[in-house]
């Protein structure tokens, strides 16, 4: 290269290229496991929150636990809460995913079972509710979106698999799980 010619040679730019690609792939994995913990801990969170609002629409309407998950969301066209829409959780995490059919948030869908039947009467324009119930949040891509599946039931207590293979539907099947520390 003559002196006074500026710019880079064809070998410098092939080695900056190369320096980036090299720094790319050590960085890319490190950010896709943080967030697949990311995506983790929001649905540790989001059953946390279905649980706390499921004991407080038990305690708020007398009708034991929700039918279903789309119980304890907002009512439809912002109307007046009530029994049959509770507006204890956020639309996403209450509402059906018309691709899916269940609610999905942060790379989870979870799956709501009520369990038991009730004990007490039905309140008047309330919906039978359930003795119980299993929450519980699957990845939707295993590897990608998460590694394990998480559920819990009126207790409180969360539960996880660490393999991501079990979506616990019963009560007998989410206390097998190893309890969360």
């Amino acid at each position: 290269m003559r002196k006074n010619q500026k710019g880079f040679s064809l070998i410098e730019l092939l080695i900056v290229v190369a320096i980036i690609l090299i720094i790319a792939a050590i960085a890319i994995p490190n950010l896709l496991r943080s967030k697949m913990a990311a995506n983790e801990a929001s649905a540790v969170g989001s059953i946390r929150t279905v649980v706390t609002a499921s004991i407080t629409y038990n305690s708020t309407y007398g009708n034991q636990f929700e039918p279903t998950l789309a119980t304890l969301g907002p009512p439809a066209g912002g109307g007046a809460v009530s029994c049959k829409a509770a507006g204890l959780l956020d639309p996403l995490l209450s509402g059906v995913n018309p691709a899916s059919g269940t609610p999905q948030k942060s790379g989870y869908q979870f799956t709501y079972t009520a369990t038991g039947n009730p004990t007490n009467p039905v309140p008047t324009g309330c919906t039978a509710g359930s003795a119980g119930f299993v929450i519980a949040a699957q990845a939707i891509t295993q590897g990608t979106t998460g590694n394990r599946s998480f559920c819990s039931d009126e207790t409180g207590v969360l539960y996880d698999d660490p393999t991501g293979a079990t979506l616990a539907t019963t009560e007998a099947v989410c206390e097998a799980l190893t309890p969360l520390q």
